[in-house]
């Protein structure tokens, strides 16, 4: 809500970023320095609640900082699978959860299903999260965001818990930094295929956020070419 007006509906995750990117509404050479703002993001609230519980993890731990087991504090900060888990069940569960993701952000964004109340987006967008990681959390806590998995997972990597972040779990950690991307590829490709296909010529005033940017940019354009004659 507080970055909404300032990052084009907020930029909270680096696959929904890539989502705008698939429909033309954000520049791909920005991604990156996306992703990276993401990661940064996401490895210093690790710091924060590590620092801020950090009593807490000393007690439970016993002082020792393990990955597996009773004591195991690791999962705090990052997502781990279940011990019923597989390897293809966990692929596949960030998969759906991320492409069921998409469409709901992509359906809340899309002004021409209907116009919503102001600031009632962020409200829903954070609805459909808590409804996903409450339906599909059980499997391995539900990452759904590359940045979110992978920043606070090299924080704990340097904070004491080791190289067994990374190779827990058979080395779980590479699903939810790659999973969530193809999620987020099908997801798009469904909502543009099943709904966004279908009213391509909805008036510019009902356009969805991004839209307007490369409506102004095209306008602007044609203004600089017309001043240049």
């Amino acid at each position: 809500m507080a970055s909404g007006y300032i990052s084009q509906s907020a930029h909270l995750n680096i696959v929904w970023s890539m989502g705008l990117c698939i429909l033309g509404r954000h520049p791909w050479e920005k991604l990156p320095l996306y992703a990276l703002s993401h990661i940064l993001g996401a490895f210093l609230g690790a710091a924060t609640v590590y620092l801020q519980y950090y009593d807490a993890i000393q007690v439970f731990s016993g002082g020792e900082l393990l990955v597996a087991g009773p004591s195991a504090t690791a999962e705090i900060f990052c997502s781990y699978p279940a011990d019923h888990l597989s390897f293809w069940g966990g692929l596949v569960d960030q998969v759906v959860a991320t492409a069921v993701l998409l469409i709901g952000c992509l359906a809340l964004e899309d002004r021409r299903q209907g116009p919503l109340p102001d600031g009632l987006t962020p409200v829903l967008m954070g609805a459909l999260v808590l409804t996903i990681e409450l339906s599909m959390g059980s499997n391995c806590g539900c990452p759904l965001n590359p940045a979110r998995d992978l920043g606070p997972r090299l924080f704990t990597f340097i904070a004491g818990w080791g190289e067994e972040v990374f190779k827990a779990g058979g080395d779980w950690w590479w699903i939810p930094t790659v999973a969530p991307f193809v999620g987020a590829l099908i997801g798009t490709v469904i909502y543009e295929l099943l709904i966004e296909a279908h009213h391509r010529n909805t008036p510019q005033e009902e356009q969805s956020p991004g839209q307007e940017l490369e409506t102004a940019d095209k306008e602007e354009v044609v203004v600089d070419s017309r001043n240049n004659r």
